[in-house]
């Protein structure tokens, strides 16, 4: 691990924040002025950067700015008098990690400088990962066994049937399936069944002679043709018309097909991979998919988990697509906050990771600020309460002249207006939130307040479960018979009765 870097011109600060990492095991590097650490940044760099806002010479902003300049995903933490806010606001324009107020609390500063390093080392894990796993992202457990199943099928000829919700990847599975094929130096065509007229499809797929039909004024090789030696895609194989379907059996048959107008059989050395996020078994019993063309293409079938099945990857495609975004933008990488990350791991994206990608790249684009928070996502993504503070907070904002569509570009539908039931990961997010709303209040006593509210709805919660059997939820929460008592009274819970 890299050493953290503390700028300051006054001895005591650097002093006392060495020595107090020092307890924690934890490698400093001091800087007396921000220009000497600017010229360390040359040919080194930290793994946190904790910085003066007001030094002699260069201040902790310009030097912020060349950190993120380099490094865009070092933390820094700026430190700044209390009366020296706007520098604060400054700062966290600029992409600081955090602001500390001095005076500060040595513990709090040791705190927040733990969850920068902490912050630090995922960013090492994220980009190392996606160094290895150029392709396809994913770490979970359903993912290692698709790459297993890639890695077995893409040395096969096999037919294979992709199968998984629409924006779960299925057309990255057959490049995948096709780079790592002996066929990876043919090419690779893909064609969506869905997106092609009913009129215009066998021309797509088949090619057509001059003549054939109004407006055929040249011959026209179709995809067969097109990915001759190589590996032809077809995403949503179940939107395919019924008569197709009995030319493309033909084809996966004996390999040989027609130009539309044309009379001279053509041979396919062809590698057909077919995606579908439909049932095909229940379209096959329907009437509206041929039976045996199911069994042509179902020789291999690969099954893409979706979004909410592999929750932990959240954070490493988020991350990824930030970055890809940012890059294509030319601007710099926002990230998303440790609460934000929390809360995005808890929705259920019935986009997938199409709607992921969208949302990152309107995150790009539209949330304001380096760090991103959960009232910065789109209203439509918030809960109830989040969504009407960001609306009344942007109510008092000067108007704009410019009126900017502040949706992500993808299917309404990807985002319900209703929030379904919230995740593990979602309460921790809005307990913060909470929390940050009554202490912005003025309110006082808010752990009591709030560890009553918690108690509360545990032992409710447990008390439905045992179907009002005190002496049972006792022994689920892992306390006394005695203590959930007292509580029941404290707390004016109904409804426990006795074992």
């Amino acid at each position: 691990m890299k050493p953290i870097w503390i700028v300051d011109d006054d001895d005591s600060i650097r002093w006392v924040i060495e020595k107090a990492l020092a307890r924690e095991n934890l490698i400093t590097k001091s800087f007396t002025n921000a220009r000497d650490a600017m010229v360390a940044l040359q040919s080194e760099a930290p793994q946190v950067l904790v910085s003066d806002i007001r030094m002699h010479g260069a201040s902790g902003l310009e030097l912020l700015q060349t950190v993120k300049a380099k490094h865009p995903g070092l933390p820094v933490i700026i430190m700044t008098a209390f009366s020296d806010l706007d520098s604060a606001v400054a700062a966290f324009q600029g992409g600081a990690f955090e602001y500390l107020a001095k005076p500060f609390d040595l513990d709090k500063a040791v705190e927040l400088i733990r969850r920068a390093l902490e912050e630090s080392l995922r960013e090492a894990n994220v980009e190392q990962s996606i160094s290895e796993t150029p392709e396809i992202l994913g770490q979970a457990p359903a993912m290692q066994d698709v790459f297993r199943a890639i890695g077995r099928l893409s040395q096969s000829n096999v037919t294979v049937l992709i199968t998984g919700e629409s924006g779960s990847g299925k057309e990255l599975v057959a490049r995948a399936l096709h780079k790592h094929s002996p066929r990876s130096n043919q090419p690779f065509i893909a064609l969506n069944t869905a997106a092609i007229p009913k009129d215009l499809l066998e021309s797509e797929l088949f090619g057509h002679e001059r003549g054939a039909f109004t407006g055929a004024q040249t011959m026209r090789r179709g995809r067969f043709e097109q990915a001759e030696g190589g590996t032809l895609f077809l995403d949503e194989i179940g939107d395919m018309p019924f008569d197709l379907q009995t030319r493309l059996l033909r084809v996966l048959s004996d390999g040989h097909f027609y130009r539309v107008g044309g009379h001279q059989p053509m041979k396919a050395n062809v590698r057909v991979i077919a995606a579908t996020h439909q049932n095909l078994e229940l379209r096959v019993k329907d009437g509206l998919f041929r039976e045996d063309l199911y069994h042509r293409l179902n020789v291999i079938r690969l099954r893409l988990p979706s979004l909410r099945e592999r929750r932990e990857d959240i954070p490493l495609l988020a991350k990824f697509f930030l970055a890809q975004s940012a890059k294509q933008l030319g601007v710099d990488v926002k990230r998303l906050s440790e609460t934000s990350m929390h809360y995005l791991s808890g929705m259920d994206f019935p986009g997938n990771v199409r709607q992921l990608e969208n949302l990152c790249n309107w995150i790009t684009v539209m949330a304001p600020g380096q760090t991103v928070e959960i009232a910065d996502l789109p209203q439509d993504m918030l809960p109830v309460a989040v969504a009407n503070n960001a609306s009344d907070s942007r109510k008092n904002e000067p108007a704009k002249q410019t009126v900017v569509d502040a949706s992500p570009s993808m299917p309404n539908d990807h985002f319900p207006q209703e929030r379904s039931t919230l995740s593990s990961a979602n309460w921790v997010a809005l307990l913060e939130l909470e929390a940050s709303a009554m202490l912005n209040d003025g309110q006082t006593d808010v752990i009591v307040k709030l560890g009553k509210s918690f108690e509360s709805i545990v032992i409710r919660a447990a008390l439905k479960h045992t179907h009002g059997r005190k002496n049972d939820a006792a022994i689920r929460l892992g306390i006394g018979r005695n203590t959930i008592t007292r509580k029941i009274q404290e707390l004016g819970i109904d409804g426990a009765k006795d074992d």
